[in-house]
């Protein structure tokens, strides 16, 4: 049994899989406040789900990976207490720091912006009171650190907007030279073997003694695995809280003025970008029924006339990485099911100019899109999606990011995810 942990932007979620890739169990937990989540926040989301998994399971598990948002990070002392805040994946704070990294990093290189993981390092080690602080950790590192009690470092695909430098698979000396660099992880493939549970961890839960710990990944490259896509030619989108894109490509794609970044994936690259749209804002309106009851009052062939860029709040990573663009959500009408349509239509086109702007970068154009996160069930939705993408758009086999992250610890024990 593998068990992966997915820490989203609006909860975790823990999917359990059998040698053969079959779900065996699953579970989410939702976090009281999304826009105040805090560590504690997630370490309860973590202890939760690790009691909540069934005993037989529990002492079946082989090991575990847990992926997080990509940009969210902390800083922690040597018992792997937090000893700053955590910034979140769309905390946009660093724009000083963003302007400093100009004038380092390479010409366009993704750190330089206020969202990237090495700007938010340099805000956190630029603050007077960090003078505690053993490690760097990104989300996903800091929980996988959690469950064996010891710092595992972290991995390539989290550490890529914190600067590590993927060709060569190393920190590079631009970044070596930073102040405190020196509390910047260890650098690992994502699903890397980094050590077993600690046995404390293991009694208290039920676990296997033996179970093994992987280095994790980002949400939303757990969602492509998740998703199973190996070929060019296809996008993934996941409609989660927020909008993400990618696509596999034979080239790397770096445009840090879309805010476009390549992970790297295998023998390829998986470009794409994340807006901060999604379905954080049709949250913020309507409750899951009414959402679907409004659904199907809309048809999806017909134009909506409102003009909205729904964003939850000011600024904006992709298509266009804009720290200042404000939500567009007027006029709103009196009619919800026109509002709604609205919502819909607005993030269909960005989830359109998104692919359009990878197609214009040189990313291989796409023939069809796989959808995964909770958007993925609103077939009316889908159906507006493939008319104004102008091609077939289907839900994946498998929607959650915490099915990818289990995918990942079967490395040590079958075919190798990239």
């Amino acid at each position: 049994m593998f068990l992966g942990i997915d820490f989203g932007t609006s909860g975790a979620r823990a999917c359990v899989i059998d040698s053969n890739r079959a779900v065996a169990w699953e579970q989410r937990v939702a976090y009281l406040d999304v826009v105040a989540q805090t560590p504690l926040d997630w370490r309860i989301a973590l202890h939760t789900l690790l009691s909540g998994l069934p005993e037989e399971i529990a002492a079946q598990l082989q090991g575990v990976t847990i992926d997080g948002t990509s940009g969210t990070v902390l800083l922690c002392d040597a018992q792997l207490e937090p000893c700053s805040p955590a910034l979140l994946y769309n905390d946009n704070r660093a724009r000083q720091q963003a302007e400093q990294l100009k004038a380092i990093a390479p010409r366009g290189h993704i750190v330089a912006t206020a969202t990237s993981g090495l700007a938010k390092f340099l805000w956190l080690t630029q603050q007077s009171d960090f003078s505690d602080a053993a490690y760097f950790f990104h989300q996903a590192d800091w929980l996988t650190a959690l469950l064996s009690r010891q710092s595992g470092g972290s991995d390539y695909h989290n550490a890529l907007k914190t600067g590590y430098d993927v060709d060569r698979l190393s920190w590079p000396d631009w970044v070596r030279a930073l102040p405190h660099a020196h509390l910047l992880p260890q650098v690992l493939a994502p699903g890397t073997m980094t050590g077993h549970i600690h046995p404390d961890i293991a009694a208290h839960f039920g676990i296997n003694p033996q179970c093994a710990i992987h280095a994790g990944t980002t949400d939303s490259c757990a969602a492509f695995t998740a998703a199973g896509i190996n070929e060019v030619g296809v996008g993934v989108t996941s409609l989660g809280t927020t909008l993400v894109l990618k696509q596999l490509s034979e080239q790397r794609i770096e445009e840090p003025e879309y805010g476009i970044y390549s992970h790297r994936y295998g023998d390829l690259w998986l470009a794409g970008g994340a807006s901060n749209a999604g379905g954080g804002v049709l949250r913020h309106y309507f409750s899951d029924a009414r959402l679907a009851a409004l659904s199907a009052q809309i048809d999806p062939q017909q134009d909506s006339p409102l003009d909205y860029y729904p964003l939850s709040r000011t600024g904006e990573r992709f298509p266009v990485n804009d720290a200042w663009l404000e939500p567009r959500l007027e006029p709103r009408p009196a009619n919800d099911q026109e509002f709604l349509h609205g919502i819909l239509q607005g993030l269909a086109r960005i989830e359109a100019a998104g692919y359009a702007r990878l197609a214009e970068l040189g990313a291989p154009p796409i023939k069809r899109v796989v959808t995964n996160g909770g958007g993925a069930k609103n077939i009316v939705w889908e159906k507006m999606r493939a008319r104004l993408l102008g091609m077939p758009v289907s839900a994946a086999a498998h929607c959650e990011a915490a099915y990818g992250s289990a995918l990942l610890c079967l490395d040590d024990f079958g075919p190798r995810i990239p």
